[in-house]
């Protein structure tokens, strides 16, 4: 793991204390032009190794993004995974629940999306809400639940049931890579004036996401509470500067590539008959005669381009 990565990474080693980290590049800000070029090479083999994972089919990996309104979840999944061969890779946008899904457990929308082996899925928001929105706003207080489960350790036990759930998963082949994008409060603001401001960016804005920021010290509270709750060395936290969105991109990059390096897929070697057959299979093609067309090079994209391809599921 890069040092850069260590500075940022919760594992339950050490606590977390919001109010002493930082929301953007600090003294790397003059590095920035190789950061960006470190990034385009990092989805480059980002979009190699996710390849060789679905190919292989063996492991999963399960993306968890979580932050505050403006902090750049959409722009930072559209832009690290832009590359990623679109067959490899879902999104799941979690809103508030529907009558059905509050009907069950609170993890059972969550575990009927999850990917099956070989593909990345990307959770925007999370079953993590239910210990951060839900304990804000304690919304937990009026579930239609026995009173035996209704007391004031709910939170506490939901971080106990999110961590069984997670090592369940890791024990089942799921790498799960968890991100809390870091917005300071003065960022936030000048990310909403720019939605009012700016015509094409209205549509992104509620009057919601000002009763929201009402509430922000008790969100970095409950942020703070749940990443020191569930921070484990399978399943880390990674608490990324989010003020500047090319920095916070190129440490996403660098942490999906390096947890793709460890997984180490390969692709699939074929048993000796199956590649008897492959000779067989040229054979017959080259006794047909004719000529064969000269291979096309694939025309090259912008990243944000690409995005589009990504498939998105609410």
């Amino acid at each position: 793991m890069s040092d850069i990565l260590k500075e940022y990474r919760y594992d339950g080693s050490e606590k977390l204390n919001l109010k002493k980290v930082c929301h953007d590049s600090g003294d790397r800000k003059e590095q920035k032009a190789k950061l960006v070029k470190k990034t385009e090479e990092n989805l480059k083999e980002i979009a190699d190794l996710q390849e060789k994972l679905y190919a292989e089919s063996k492991e999963s990996v399960l993306i968890v993004l979580q932050a505050l309104d403006a902090a750049g979840k959409d722009s930072t999944i559209k832009h690290v995974l832009a590359s990623v061969n679109p067959q490899g890779i879902i999104v799941h946008s979690f809103k508030g629940p529907n009558s059905t899904e509050e009907s069950h457990d609170f993890l059972w929308r969550y575990h009927k999306r999850l990917p099956s082996r070989g593909i990345m899925c990307i959770f925007n928001r999370s079953y993590y809400e239910e210990v951060l929105v839900v304990n804000v706003h304690e919304f937990w207080k009026g579930y239609k639940m026995p009173k035996r489960t209704l007391t004031k350790d709910y939170i506490k036990n939901k971080y106990k049931d999110i961590c069984s759930w997670e090592n369940y998963l890791y024990g089942n082949g799921y790498r799960i890579v968890k991100f809390f994008l870091n917005l300071s409060k003065d960022e936030q603001k000048r990310r909403f004036l720019e939605r009012i401001d700016r015509k094409e960016k209205n549509w992104k804005f509620s009057p919601n996401d000002i009763k929201e920021r009402a509430y922000w010290d008790k969100y970095q509270e409950a942020f703070e509470d749940a990443i020191n709750a569930t921070s484990t060395k399978d399943c880390p936290w990674y608490v990324l500067p989010a003020d500047q969105k090319w920095y916070t991109r190129y440490l996403v990059s660098e942490v999906l590539v390096q947890t793709l390096r460890d997984i180490g897929p390969e692709f699939p070697k074929l048993p000796d008959d199956d590649k008897n057959r492959l000779a067989d299979c040229k054979a017959l093609l080259e006794a047909e005669g004719g000529s064969v067309p000269a291979k096309k090079e694939p025309k090259k994209e912008k990243s944000a381009k690409g995005a589009k391809n990504i498939k998105k599921n609410s």
